[in-house]
């Protein structure tokens, strides 16, 4: 009798359901700064042909004093040359993954195009502009 009484508590005493379990699951960080739901949206607008971003905090030793990275995707290969190309930046360095191609952004150009494609929430987030700039009429 205790071994069920041990079993019915560990499946939920504290209220803690398959659905709970599972929101807390999407809700863990997968990447510095990032959760499970938030590079699962990611992956979907990719997927569906759309140019996404994503920052996520990062550390490379090749490249001292950057933190973060921005991750520029689409599935749309000739979509994603022709946003790189429109931004200055050479299409040789998108990362032809194989679901997932994408360019990574980082330093002032990557603040320059969050800024431009008003990507706010993650200016903000990973604290890539200072006060002033938040609060400047474009932000809104």
């Amino acid at each position: 009798m205790a071994g069920i009484f041990f079993f019915s508590c560990q499946q939920g005493y504290n209220g803690d359901s398959e659905f709970n379990r599972q929101e807390k699951r999407n809700e863990r960080k997968v990447a510095f700064g990032i959760n499970r739901k938030e590079l699962e949206a990611w992956k979907k607008r990719v997927s569906e042909g759309e140019i996404a971003f994503l920052t996520h905090f990062w550390s490379d030793p090749r490249f001292p004093g950057i933190r973060t990275v921005t991750k520029v995707g689409c599935a749309d290969l000739e979509l994603l040359t022709a946003w790189c190309v429109k931004n200055g930046l050479n299409p040789k360095y998108i990362h032809h993954r194989e679901e997932f191609p994408h360019f990574d952004l980082i330093g002032e150009k990557q603040k320059e195009i969050l800024q431009k494609e008003r990507q706010w929430d993650q200016l903000t987030r990973f604290r890539l502009v200072d006060g002033r700039e938040t609060e400047s009429a474009d932000f809104n």
